[in-house]
């Protein structure tokens, strides 16, 4: 059997890409010494950086101290060599070929088609998409620690990877579209209760969220609620709450007086600060008030 048959795809992609030629060790006793310095340089740092097991939060600040100890590692000595191991790389620096431009993908690549439930599957797990992309096949790249999925070369997706099997993971801005037309199964939607586990459906939308159902009713106040969902999409997640909570306090239970409460928190963020230490907030009203004073004889705005 030739060498081409016996390689895995991913491999001949990963050396084509960086433009490297394969060979290998000599199988059993004869070539059990051929890589010898290689695998007692990975048992050190296994046991002086592994051992114990680190706790870390995420994939992300594990790499993060991996970086570290490879830095700090360059500057020891191996046995009695005269050189550390920074140096004796920057004698062979000159000597390698420079990196592609373009990464090279780790990521596996998936092209599953969304349900009718705006969903895709992929490695036993579900993910969502946006509605507007049922029917449609997708291309999702999974990568360790996340997934993204693409409608053509535009990202439309981006979720954190469920480890465990047959998990579901939903994007609640992934079925507005949908909901704002039947908002009576807002409430017990899934979506809803992921985003409430993850902190981005926050006490203020449920305390805003009553209120409107309150002054307009549960349908009319619920596609309240969605409305402003939506407004997420171009404003920042702290301001947009801030704005429902500066709402709240103002009685403003529409979508248009979050958003202008949400757009004034950031224009005073990005105006130049007065009197330090002093901070001023203007509720709706009495902007309204301001803008739209009342005229003698005639019915307050």
């Amino acid at each position: 059997m030739s060498r081409a048959r016996v390689e895995a795809d991913r491999w001949i992609a990963f050396r084509s890409h960086f433009g490297i030629e394969s060979f290998y060790c000599r199988p059993g006793i004869e070539g059990a010494h051929e890589k010898g310095g290689v695998e007692g340089q990975i048992g050190y740092f296994r046991r002086n950086h592994f051992t114990p097991v680190p706790e870390v939060d995420s994939l992300a600040e594990l790499n993060e101290l991996v970086d570290q100890w490879d830095l700090h590692d360059g500057r020891r000595r191996i046995g009695s060599r005269p050189r550390t191991i920074d140096e004796y790389f920057e004698v062979e620096r000159p000597l390698l070929m420079p990196l592609p431009e373009e990464p090279f993908e780790t990521g596996r690549l998936f092209t599953p088609r969304v349900d009718r439930y705006s969903q895709i599957a992929v490695c036993t797990n579900r993910y969502s998409v946006p509605v507007r992309l049922i029917g449609k096949r997708v291309r999702a790249v999974l990568h360790a620690s996340h997934l993204v999925v693409y409608d053509r070369n535009v990202e439309v997706a981006r979720h954190e990877r469920l480890i465990a099997k047959g998990g579901c993971r939903l994007d609640l801005d992934h079925y507005l579209e949908a909901l704002i037309r039947k908002p009576g199964a807002f409430p017990g939607a899934t979506a809803l209760e992921q985003a409430r586990s993850a902190g981005k459906f926050t006490p203020v939308h449920d305390a805003w969220w009553d209120a409107a159902v309150k002054a307009h009713g549960d349908t009319a106040g619920t596609r309240a609620l969605i409305e402003v969902l939506l407004l997420a999409r171009h404003l920042p997640h702290e301001h947009l709450v801030a704005g429902l909570a500066m709402a709240l306090r103002a009685g403003a239970l529409t979508a248009d007086a979050v958003a202008l409460e949400a757009r004034k928190i950031a224009q005073a963020e990005d105006e130049p600060a007065g009197t330090p230490g002093a901070a001023t907030v203007t509720f709706l009203h009495e902007w309204r008030a301001r803008i739209f004073p009342r005229t003698p004889g005639r019915c307050p705005r």
